[in-house]
């Protein structure tokens, strides 16, 4: 007889997160998942009931379930990312129910960076507003596969087709504009349960899946015989032992693609070559691994590999470079500036770098371009160039989600500055001559 943890491991895992502006019902909606698709706990449950009696409120308020810090419940917003796991008998799930005010953007940033759907809501009784612009484009910036358009409270306009439609319709012709592939919309009401885990009675001219029908069922891409095979070493494995005298093994988690025992790799950035001539998976030999695996991998010669180096298909080696230009997110508090010194982390490689430019900084609510800002504060999103002290092997971010991203960082006190995407976005402006002074730090 096949176990709870057996079938649950067989199944596929879906990462998405919600988005939306403040008072849409992301915490409603994500409470209503939880506690209609049975994955809430009998305790939490009776905790969310005693709070929400204790304000007086008739029935649950299932936002509760996600609202963890004492801030966001008294003030009854979402501030930090919060992260829920979940499982149906067709799918597990990591849910990230991101903020929805202006300020904290950078925390959608965070949420949506790995999501592979994102639910965005909008208020029946609002239509799409600055903030809902706001969220998609952030999700085609990050490349999210599928958009889930939620127009939630529609009990509020009585259930009225004619409302749904106009707001659907305004919301795919701007994510088209956006690049956005795929957009799936849904008519809601998180606080009375339509069309969320059941069919609604009370929108019988509504066809299509609930909610979390569609998140059972929407492809999850992993389409490994089309990626780019990258392996980050995190750890050289060399035991030295009596039972293991000659061992050298590297180890890390594939970031994409299948690796093979047998293919010809090549080790960057020092562009050696060799084969794979084994293939450890938790401490049993196999012949192939894919994307998400973490495993050693065994080299036909010695060569000289450490952490940082990417192990990839010789066939298929990015090239190597100085300069990369990426769109960003700046995520801190303190600015970043042209000239300012920071050190990359792409993939396991921390190198030393320097901000060369900021071509633009973009205005989400209108896509337009502010040529030249000279910084970026908390929550831009804009262009920067960066030259590194070593060469790094880069994908394009549209390419690759894993190898075509990094992170700026504050040599000073390791305070993570800036999220970065390499490569153009549908916001990339024409190329700018560098101008800047390197204050010294000549690469």
């Amino acid at each position: 007889m096949t176990t709870t943890t057996e079938a649950l491991s067989a199944t596929t895992l879906l990462r998405f997160a919600t988005a939306g502006s403040v008072d849409d019902g992301k915490s409603t909606l994500v409470g209503r998942l939880l506690h209609d698709s049975k994955s809430v706990l009998t305790d939490q449950l009776e905790a969310v009931e005693r709070a929400s009696a204790s304000r007086g409120q008739d029935g649950p308020d299932l936002a509760l379930l996600t609202d963890g810090l004492r801030a966001e419940r008294e003030q009854g917003i979402t501030i930090d990312v919060a992260y829920r796991y979940f499982a149906t008998p067709r799918r597990r799930f990591i849910l990230a129910d991101t903020p929805g005010h202006v300020q904290y953007t950078r925390n959608m940033v965070t949420g949506a960076s790995t999501a592979e759907l994102t639910v965005i809501l909008v208020d029946a009784r609002n239509g799409v507003v600055e903030q809902t612009r706001r969220h998609a484009a952030i999700a085609a910036l990050l490349r999210v596969p599928h958009v889930v358009l939620a127009v939630n409270k529609m009990d509020l306009a009585d259930y009225e087709e004619s409302v749904f439609a106009a707001i659907a319709e305004e919301f795919t012709a701007y994510a088209s504009e956006l690049g956005i592939p795929e957009v799936t919309a849904i008519p809601i009401s998180a606080l009375a349960g339509d069309n969320v885990v059941e069919p609604s009675a009370n929108m019988d001219w509504y066809g299509g899946p609930t909610v979390l029908e569609h998140l059972e069922t929407v492809p999850v891409a992993h389409d490994l015989a089309h990626c780019h095979a990258r392996l980050p070493v995190q750890y050289v494995i060399r035991p030295q032992t009596a039972e293991h005298p000659d061992y050298r093994g590297y180890a890390g988690q594939i970031a994409a693609g299948t690796f093979r025992v047998g293919d010809p790799v090549t080790v960057l950035p020092s562009g050696r070559t060799t084969t794979i001539s084994g293939i450890d998976l938790l401490g049993k030999p196999v012949g192939v691994a894919w994307t998400t695996q973490s495993v050693t991998v065994l080299l036909a010669d010695d060569i000289d590999v450490s952490r940082g180096d990417l192990i990839v298909p010789t066939k298929d080696a990015p090239a190597t470079t100085q300069d990369v230009e990426a769109t960003v997110c700046h995520v801190a508090d303190q600015p970043l500036t042209v000239g300012h010194r920071v050190l990359l982390k792409h993939g396991t490689r921390t190198v030393k770098a320097i901000v060369k430019d900021i071509p633009s900084r973009l205005t989400l609510d209108d896509l337009s371009l502010h040529p030249h800002p000279g910084q970026l504060v908390a929550n831009d999103i804009g262009r920067v160039k960066v030259r590194t002290a070593e060469p790094l092997p880069v994908d394009s971010y549209a390419d690759s989600r894993r190898t075509g991203s990094f992170i700026l960082i504050d040599p000073a006190d390791g305070t993570t500055l800036t999220a970065g995407m390499v490569g153009e976005s549908f916001a990339a402006p024409d190329p700018v001559k560098d101008e800047a002074s390197d204050d010294g730090w000549d690469f």
